[in-house]
């Protein structure tokens, strides 16, 4: 139990630490993916005016039923590149949220690099 109880607290540092640095404005927002271990959540946030601008997840919607995966991760993110380009949004920045970029955290932001979403 201490162990993960250390494993969430070097998380949330990272997360932080990244927070510090990465700020979403409306021209450029912050794509924030969070990944439990049944599902997957990705968020566009605009944090100049504090409003979620677009949220995609594996529980609903055309993306229902993916799994934490980094086939499905792609797919994910796919959906949601597809969703900011019928917004006009193409360029944002990336938020991993404390996770390692690596497996289905890179796999939802090359999803969203081959739908055309610049980060």
């Amino acid at each position: 139990m201490k162990r993960l109880i250390e494993k969430q607290k070097r998380r949330k540092r990272r997360k932080m630490s990244i927070r510090r640095r990465i700020v979403g404005t409306n021209e450029r927002p912050r794509v924030s993916v969070f990944k439990s271990n049944k599902h997957l959540y990705v968020q566009v946030i605009d944090d100049s005016e504090g409003k979620t601008l677009l949220a995609v997840s594996s529980q609903s919607g055309d993306t229902k039923g993916l799994k934490p995966t980094v086939i499905d991760g792609e797919k994910l993110g796919q959906s949601v590149g597809a969703q900011m380009k019928e917004k006009k949004i193409t360029e944002a920045v990336f938020d991993r949220n404390g996770h390692l970029y690596h497996g289905v955290v890179k796999a939802v932001a090359d999803g969203a690099r081959k739908a055309g979403i610049k980060f």
